[in-house]
């Protein structure tokens, strides 16, 4: 049987012991109350929520699936998720990160990632829920009007309603320029809106009385390409005057598709026949609006790569503790038994180490990125803020395309160890990589991310933003470098930070010359990016296990091994893929296209 337990106590390593997040908040106004018995408080009741309602309504829910009626334009999610959702919003989970004068908690976005974090591990399919609801909330929260803000946001937070954002249409997925679905003022303030939308995440379900739709479309005098996208409020419902449920909107859900995981949550076809729908923000604005909801759902992607990371790591050591298979190489272990269990072998020492180090490493990013978003929101100086969200910026990519290609890579192993019951479904380790596939793929696939990272992140403002980063990374180089006991992680951390800013150089030379050469090195550049960054990171917790190892916690010791064997087994990779991506674009240019 599945099992799933929330990792507390590393959430509370990372959140108090590495990033010291309540000296950090308590320089934010908002949150200068928190403290750390607050946030354990919430961690640990997020923690028995998601291991004794969510988990086990995970398998089966995989197996149920959602289902379409097509006569009434309707789906149901499987049984067990509406009775959830009314738990959670009872529990006031949805309002955690929210705006109090909305309704909301006013809990910093730092909790929220870690609560995120827990829900994918425990429920992907149904953690997407409130996931979308809460990007629309953000949304417009930046960028409603007054009215809308007055209308929608309470809705949203209590979980009364929920959101979606729709984007992609069959005949365009990233490039949004093309989309043709057309908004027509009606000249009342609203507008009609007509067309499709595909791949559109809880476009339909029975969990709310309401769904709250954030559509991209054009205007009649819309300027060709991506300048010409307006962002427009379409509810499922009409709200009334009193700000309850209406008529039925024009906006209907024409079929779900049948994905090879996350079935718990609908995935859909939306067509638009006049549906009434209200301006957000400004005229062609729309991507720019957008772009809140779609960086914050690249973050929560990231999570949902490091939720399934963990939960298959969890399964897998459980596992191999009990499975008995063969003997150690060097002798019985428990000659009491048959059989040795297989933890015992290198091999599978080694696929769980992977999964462990990964989602290790991933908690301690994808914590640091939810602290920035509260640094860059409430800083009293404009500056900090201004960093913040320059390194927000940059990471982001790395957030999404390293956590989830790792999370696929540690399910994969997690099932591995499983050996022939790692493909049935009675063990759940098939399912998170299922599930894990697909999130390398949705927002924006990874290739999408490390395009994004090169080309726009670091070669567009001409490595401003990463010189910062890298900036930080020197300063506790130089802070640590002469330590004996640092030198095992801080030496090859600093020889990776001076490659990689060569390897920049000469990515930006090539691609002055050929902008192709930015396609050839882009997913070999994230990689290198993402492995400097979590050197980094687990050279910052291996520091703080070494000051604390005396205190006989045999965490710290673990800690210290799981960061061994990440910069002994998986930090060369980044060696590998500089040599790769130094072979630059003729190797995969040179073939005609009728060759293939």
């Amino acid at each position: 049987m599945p099992v799933y337990q929330a990792p507390l106590r590393d959430q509370q390593f990372v959140i108090h012991e590495l990033l010291d997040a309540c000296a950090q908040l308590a320089a934010l106004p908002p949150y200068a109350e928190v403290d750390a018995g607050t946030i354990d408080q919430v961690l640990e009741e997020s923690g028995k929520f998601c291991a004794e309602v969510l988990f086990p309504l995970n398998a089966s829910g995989d197996v149920e699936g959602c289902r379409y009626d097509a006569q009434a334009r309707s789906v149901t999610t499987p049984q067990g998720f509406k009775q959830a959702w009314q738990q959670f919003r009872d529990a006031g989970w949805g309002g955690v990160a929210g705006d109090p004068e909305f309704g909301g908690q006013g809990l910093p976005a730092l909790i929220h990632t870690a609560i995120g974090e827990m829900q994918c591990s425990a429920n992907q399919a149904w953690a997407m829920y409130p996931g979308l609801t809460l990007g629309a909330y953000e949304c417009l929260h930046a960028h409603g009007t007054p009215e809308q803000k007055a209308l929608y946001l309470p809705k949203l937070l209590s979980g009364e309603w929920a959101g979606t954002m729709c984007l992609t249409e069959p005949q365009c997925g990233t490039d949004l320029g093309l989309i043709k679905t057309r908004a027509v003022p009606t000249g009342d303030g609203a507008y009609k809106i007509t067309g499709s939308k595909i791949f559109i995440s809880a476009g339909e379900h029975d969990l709310t009385e309401n769904i709250v739709h954030l559509v991209l479309a054009k205007l009649p005098d819309a300027p060709e390409g991506s300048r010409g996208i307006s962002l427009f409020i379409v509810p499922k419902f009409l709200p009334t005057a009193e700000g309850g449920v209406g008529e039925r909107n024009g906006i209907f859900c024409a079929g779900i598709e049948h994905k090879m995981g996350i079935h718990g949550n609908s995935t859909c076809q939306m067509v638009m026949e006049n549906a009434t729908g209200w301006l957000v923000s400004e005229p062609h604005q729309g991507l720019a609006a957008m772009f809140v909801m779609m960086n914050g759902a690249r973050l929560g992607v990231g999570m949902q790569g490091l939720g399934l990371n963990e939960v298959a790591y969890q399964n897998a050591v459980a596992y191999a503790r009990e499975r008995l298979q063969s003997r150690a190489l060097k002798g019985a272990a428990a000659p009491d038994k048959p059989a040795d269990p297989i933890i015992v072998h290198p091999d599978v020492r080694r696929m769980l180490l992977t999964a462990r180090a990964y989602a290790e490493g991933g908690r301690a990013l994808g914590y640091w990125a939810g602290l920035q978003i509260d640094i860059a929101h409430a800083h009293p100086d404009a500056a900090v803020r201004e960093e913040a969200g320059q390194m927000l910026a940059l990471i982001t990519p790395i957030v999404k395309a390293f956590l989830t290609d790792n999370g696929l890579s540690s399910a994969i192993e997690a099932q591995q160890v499983f050996g022939g019951h790692g493909y049935i479904r009675d063990n759940g380790a098939e399912q998170y990589v299922r599930d894990a596939r697909i999130t390398t793929i949705y927002e924006g696939t990874n290739t999408i991310q490390a395009l994004d990272l090169l080309g726009r992140k670091v070669l567009r403002d001409n490595g401003a933003a990463l010189r910062r980063f890298g900036a930080k990374v020197q300063a506790f180089v130089q802070e640590h470098g002469t330590r004996e006991d640092m030198n095992e992680f801080i030496t090859p951390l600093a020889d990776l930070g001076d490659k990689f800013t060569k390897l920049t150089m000469e990515v930006g030379m090539k691609a002055m010359a050929d902008p192709t050469e930015v396609g050839a090195a882009a997913t070999d550049y994230l990689r290198v990016a993402g492995h400097l960054v979590f050197a980094y990171f687990w050279a910052q917790m291996a520091r703080v296990a070494l000051d604390r190892q005396g205190s006989g916690d045999p965490f710290y010791a673990a800690k210290l091994a799981t960061a061994r064997f990440y910069f002994a087994r998986l930090l060369p990779e980044a060696g590998a893929r500089m040599r790769a991506l130094r072979a630059g674009k003729q190797s995969l240019m040179a073939m005609d296209a009728d060759w293939f």
